[in-house]
């Protein structure tokens, strides 16, 4: 199981360009902002990378005001892994858990779980909050990630997951968020 002392949460590449042509985004972005908040509130760290941005534009401004104290990433590699910022990043933060969200799943999100799983870190996606252009696009991401011995989740199951108990003292502050 994923603790937030181990784990952090990777946001790929939710632009403003690229989210109008995912298939049924508006729950990716629901889900997403709910785990980047109560990962904010459970002291878990958010890394958010942005795939060209100068030409496919900034992270999603419905995510902008929840982000404001997150590393955000540049980068041009498909695999976050591949970009040395991020590396760095993932590696300075000691955590070996990564918690991912993102678009698109059979690309980006793919290309950086076989990565990391490559490097032995654990990888959990929220099925919940990752999309592509596609349903079939999507499920066939899913599928190879999981083969791969991704974890494959949802928000509320990985929230509840880090929360760990309800005596815990952040546990209402997410509830409020989750309902």
């Amino acid at each position: 199981m994923f603790s937030r002392q181990n784990a952090l949460l990777l946001v790929i590449d939710m632009q403003e360009r690229l989210l109008p042509q995912i298939h049924d985004s508006s729950p990716l972005v629901k889900n997403t902002l709910l785990l980047i908040e109560c990962c904010k509130i459970l002291k878990v760290p958010v890394i958010v990378t942005e795939q060209y941005p100068e030409g496919i534009g900034p992270t999603v401004a419905a995510l902008a005001p929840a982000l404001d104290q997150c590393p955000r990433i540049a980068k041009r590699t498909f695999s976050c892994w591949r970009e040395p910022q991020f590396m760095r990043a993932l590696k300075e933060s000691g955590k070996k858990q990564v918690i991912i969200v993102g678009i698109e799943t059979h690309v980006c999100v793919f290309q950086t779980t076989a990565d990391l799983i490559g490097e032995k870190y654990a990888v959990e996606i929220m099925a919940d909050a990752v999309g592509a252009r596609t349903a079939a696009n999507n499920a066939i991401g899913l599928a190879r990630m999981q083969a791969l011995g991704a974890d494959i989740s949802s928000a509320e199951s990985c929230l509840f997951e880090l929360l760990e108990t309800s005596a815990c003292p952040e546990f209402k502050q997410v509830l409020r968020q989750i309902k």
